[in-house]
């Protein structure tokens, strides 16, 4: 046997204090995952979720095998939801309706402030969140009944405000194509948010849909860098193929945003101005920022992440978010969790807009209409006879 499964009570210890204030970076060290075995992935461990009665944890029993287990695959599982439309009332978010076609994401972003859904599921919001995916097949039939219904007010659908419409498992599935395809179709509001090449795909339905003023893009550029891309971003399309993303959707006429998103402190924050500059070379008209939020297990995650991969920097780091957040590591408080409070917060708010001032970049906002919209009839309609 090469391996022991522990079952613990949760939490199972009181982790030493940090003099950076918090939990101990190395309070989770015991259940960090062999890095062959989560090669090309963001976090570095599986912690339970908070829902679960006992903590399992991997450890070397004394045959020093544990390079034995097999690394983390990507699996998909079918999401038998009865609706797709998400609704939401927050105040400080463009949209109040919302589709995730999948569950999880493989981009593996250390940074994803979705992770914590994957508790709901009675699953790890680390490595659990990017490799046991679960994908929506019905969604576009799902989204066509539901605009169908009698009492349905068309606005806007966002696209990707939680996991990734355009991550790798697209290209098999072709959900979110099948959901354009229902929307361009019923003359339907869509703004996607992605950070992946693949929406380049889309291309022809996104143009004929811009035409009518029923499609944005936005694409979230986190850093020029490749190094930190990689380590921060691992299956995520790279810095140059989402600029050249954004060239193309907007040489095809289709409105489209850069989001330097998010803004880590004294880790990328200081490219704001060159992502922001490629972005206008590339022909995008407006840009947005929003701050670093580590809510719920998102924390530690990153906390782990950091340290393995830029120990030197993570006391100032978390220094710097805490300044921002009113000395906590996350506020959730309506307007100000998106872009923080302080001087620092301050800062980065008047860069992003000299910035923007002299590229010329939000000039004008594209408005998307509802003056197309045609309901569907529903599946069980008797067809007219003439």
């Amino acid at each position: 046997m090469s391996h022991a499964s522990h079952a613990l009570k949760h939490p199972p210890v009181t982790p030493p204090s940090d003099p950076a204030g918090g939990p101990s970076p190395f309070a989770e060290i015991e259940v960090a995952i062999d890095s062959q075995r989560r090669r090309g992935r963001g976090a570095q461990s599986n912690v339970s979720g908070r829902y679960e009665a006992e903590a399992r944890v991997t450890f070397d029993d004394g045959w020093q095998s544990l390079e034995d287990l097999p690394p983390f695959k990507t699996t998909v599982a079918v999401d038998t939801a009865r609706k797709v439309i998400t609704r939401n009332d927050s105040p400080d978010i463009g949209f109040d309706r919302s589709i995730n076609p999948y569950r999880g994401c493989e981009h593996g972003c250390v940074y994803c402030f979705a992770r914590p859904t994957h508790a709901y599921l009675g699953l790890s919001p680390g490595l659990d969140f990017e490799s046991k995916l679960f994908a929506k097949p019905d969604a576009p039939e799902l989204l066509q009944k539901e605009l169908s219904a009698p009492g349905y007010e068309p606005r806007m659908i966002a696209i990707g405000t939680n996991t990734d419409p355009y991550q790798p498992i697209e290209r098999e599935h072709k959900i979110m194509r099948g959901i354009l395809e229902v929307l361009e179709r019923t003359g339907h509001p869509v703004g996607i948010v992605t950070k992946s090449a693949l929406v380049t795909r889309d291309i022809d339905i996104l143009a004929r849909m811009a035409k009518r003023n029923l499609a944005k893009v936005a694409i979230s550029v986190t850093t020029l860098d490749p190094k930190l891309a990689r380590t921060m971003e691992p299956r995520a399309a790279t810095p140059p193929k989402r600029l050249e993303a954004l060239r193309q959707l907007s040489e095809a006429g289709i409105p489209t945003t850069v989001m330097v998103a998010p803004v880590i402190p004294a880790l990328n924050d200081s490219e704001m101005e060159r992502i922001l500059d490629a972005a206008a070379h590339a022909g995008v008209k407006e840009a947005s920022y929003v701050l670093l939020r580590l809510p719920l297990e998102v924390r530690d995650l990153f906390r782990e992440w950091l340290m393995a991969n830029y120990p030197d920097r993570y006391r100032h780091v978390f220094t710097l978010i805490r300044d921002m957040r009113d000395g906590r590591d996350y506020d959730s408080q309506w307007g100000t969790r998106m872009k923080g409070t302080g001087p620092m917060a301050w800062m980065i708010g008047r860069r992003f807009e000299i910035a923007c001032e002299r590229l010329g970049l939000n000039k004008r906002r594209s408005k998307l209409t509802t003056a197309h919209f045609a309901r569907p009839k529903p599946a069980n309609e008797q067809l007219d006879l003439f």
